[in-house]
């Protein structure tokens, strides 16, 4: 698991929460709806009134303050103290002194802690388990926390093959170098705000997460540790644990993450 600021020194993972705090500033009724929706839509609810919801890796706090809007109690927590801060900012503003909504540092690999916090009927971990460094052990604790006919919402990296590893490599440059790190921003804004933006926008695909564009486009080229799966690996893993595939939405050979929810059944 080691020690988040040792990693991030050491070039080994890039500071997510230093984004979700400049996030914070731009967070309006808006994207909060957005997400509300979101999360109505995927878990096929009209709300969350009576749910628990465990919110693994829980970034900038929005799905969390928006799944306890919808009413559900709710638990939050990251690997990244600063990600943990601007979650525990917006309960602050949101709902201050709510015993139904916890938010706390953990580790989505950090299996006795976890167990610790006992099973929940909504799992949701948007964008985060790919970056723990160990995939497939954090997506399988995932899984352990959901409860009898519970949910797992989670999204994963889309692999999109040599460009996968592509993206590894320039993301290793970017956290271990700061001379590189400038030279991987000249060489990829052109992409990241320029023609990424422009298939966004003719799409009518929103930016992930409700960044603005610039966060977004760092967000991406830092984000490491860096894993991906196609959805096929997805699912067979995760269905062996007794859980059936309910809905999924995929970016087809495009970067990004692929969605899924699936239902315990056993």
């Amino acid at each position: 698991m080691g020690n988040h600021s040792q990693e991030v020194a050491r070039g080994e993972r890039f500071a997510f929460g230093a984004n979700w705090v400049r996030f914070l500033e731009l967070l309006d009724d808006g994207k909060i709806a957005m997400a509300e929706q979101s999360l109505l839509d995927m878990l096929q609810v009209d709300h969350l009134q009576g749910y628990s919801f465990l919110d693994v890796g829980s970034g900038s706090g929005l799905f969390s303050l928006a799944a306890r809007r919808l009413g559900a109690r709710v638990r939050s927590f990251d690997y990244d103290p600063q990600s943990v801060a601007c979650t525990a900012e917006l309960k602050c503003r949101y709902f201050p002194d709510d015993p139904d909504w916890i938010v706390e540092e953990g580790s989505a690999l950090d299996v006795p802690w976890l167990e610790s916090l006992g099973r929940y009927d909504i799992v949701y971990s948007w964008g985060v388990l790919h970056h723990t460094g160990c995939m497939w052990n954090a997506i399988g604790n995932a899984v352990s926390r959901v409860a009898e006919n519970g949910q797992l919402f989670i999204a994963i990296y889309n692999n999109q093959g040599w460009i996968s590893h592509y993206w590894r490599l320039v993301k290793q440059i970017y956290n271990r170098s700061g001379f590189g790190r400038v030279g991987m921003i000249l060489l990829h804004m052109p992409y990241l705000c320029g023609l990424r933006w422009l298939a966004r926008k003719m799409s009518g695909r929103p930016l992930e997460r409700g960044m603005d564009l610039w966060r977004d486009a760092m967000d991406w080229l830092g984000g490491y540790p860096f894993e991906v799966a196609q959805p096929v690996e997805i699912v067979r893993f995760i269905e062996k644990y007794g859980f059936l595939l309910s809905r999924q939405k995929t970016c087809g050979r495009r970067m990004g993450c692929n969605e899924f929810v699936f239902r315990r059944i056993v």
